[in-house]
């Protein structure tokens, strides 16, 4: 996901690493903490692929280091985002990512592929909560926040079921 983020950001122009890591951290520090030593292997990882250019610039107090996403970066993105499956669309902090980014694929096509792959996910009969290897019903369930978890999962799934169904019907 840090890849694809580097390089989904750099589609609008090129950034300061400081620019990057703030916007990367707006999208996904919800999630999980980007930290520099997980950040800057992932942009060396894409600067010796060539997916993108890192230039350095004289700054007041020290040099500042620009990326810019290249040709092949931006056709490396859109593969990303067009193959995205697994869990890039069962987890819902990855699928987040994917949709932040999925309008950098230019065809409707295959954008809605994408979503028929989560439709397809959050469609599928799943369970919190296991006794003998049998999912339970909410009603089997004493617990008040194990059942707090279950109302929140169906209400945020119907949701976004209702959003990606109007999307592929518009």
């Amino acid at each position: 996901m840090l890849e694809l983020m580097i390089l989904g950001f750099l589609t609008k122009g090129p950034l300061h690493g400081y620019e990057l890591r703030k916007k990367m951290h707006e999208l996904y520090g919800f999630a999980r903490d980007i930290s520099d030593g997980s950040l800057y292997p992932a942009i060396t990882r894409l600067t010796k692929a060539g997916l993108v250019e890192r230039h350095v610039e004289k700054g007041k107090a020290a040099q500042r280091h620009t990326l810019e996403l290249t040709g092949e970066g931006r056709k490396d993105l859109q593969s990303r985002l067009r193959n995205a499956s697994g869990s890039d669309v069962t987890d819902l902090g990855r699928f987040m990512v994917i949709l932040a980014f999925l309008s950098e694929l230019p065809d409707v096509a295959e954008q809605h592929q994408v979503l028929r792959r989560r439709l397809e996910f959050l469609e599928a009969p799943a369970g919190f909560f296991y006794e003998d290897g049998r999912p339970l019903r909410k009603a089997e369930i004493t617990d008040t926040y194990r059942k707090g978890m279950i109302t929140i999962g169906r209400a945020a799934s119907r949701a976004e079921i209702g959003w990606i169904k109007e999307i592929l019907a518009s």
